[in-house]
């Protein structure tokens, strides 16, 4: 009976290492180096426009802006600076 549950003790163990050896593999694996990435040298926003924040996401560059009173979302193409999208945000 010892033996047996030494033997499963043994096992179990060998498993969670497996487990968090896998998790720790994955999140380390999973970092891509942007800075080989074609990104466009100029993208125009609007001339009383700030930025806010800027981050990349499934082929697209989010663009946060201010422009006056009021904030958007822009999505662009990263490589050729074309805006895909807009979103305006508004008070209700």
């Amino acid at each position: 009976m010892k033996r047996l549950l030494l033997g499963s003790s043994l096992v179990m163990i060998a498993g969670f290492i497996a487990v968090f050896a896998a998790i720790l593999y994955k999140i380390n694996s999973n970092k891509s180096d942007l800075s080989d990435a074609p990104f466009a040298a100029t993208i125009a926003v609007g001339a009383d426009a700030d930025i806010l924040q800027v981050s990349t996401g499934e082929g697209m560059l989010l663009v946060l802006v201010r422009e006056g009173s009021k904030t958007a979302l822009l999505r662009l193409d990263p490589v050729t600076g074309k805006e895909l999208g807009r979103t305006d945000f508004v008070a209700r």
